[in-house]
C-alpha cells in the first residue's frame, strides 16, 4: 500500500544550504533563468520535492534542457550553470576525462 502513496518531503536543502519548499521555487511563469533559479529547480528534483515530469510541465522545459542543468550541477556546481561559462566548464570536464 505504501508504494502507491506519493510521499514527498515538505522541504529540501536548497543550493545555498537554505530550506527550500514548493513556495520558494521559481514562478511557473519564469522566463529569465539565472543560476540560482536553475539550481533551486535541480535541488527540488534531487531532493524529491518535485518529479522531473512535474518540472518539465511546470516550467515548460525540455527534458534535454533540464538534464543539461543537472549535468552542469553534478560536474561543476552552481557555477556550471552560468551560460557564459558553459564552454569553459565543458572543456575542463573533457580534459579531466582524458587523464
Amino acid at each position: 500500500m505504501i508504494e502507491n502513496q506519493d510521499i514527498r518531503p515538505a522541504q529540501v536543502i536548497g543550493p545555498l544550504g537554505e530550506p527550500l519548499t514548493l513556495d520558494d521555487l521559481p514562478s511557473p511563469q519564469t522566463k529569465r533563468w539565472v543560476v540560482r533559479r536553475k539550481a533551486e529547480v535541480v535541488a527540488a528534483v534531487n531532493g524529491g520535492l518535485l518529479s522531473i515530469d512535474e518540472v518539465l510541465e511546470r516550467y515548460s522545459l525540455s527534458l534535454e534542457e533540464f538534464a543539461s542543468w543537472q549535468r552542469a550541477v553534478d560536474r561543476s556546481g552552481m557555477q556550471g550553470l552560468r551560460v557564459t561559462r558553459i564552454q569553459h566548464y565543458r572543456d575542463l570536464y573533457e580534459r579531466q576525462l582524458k587523464y
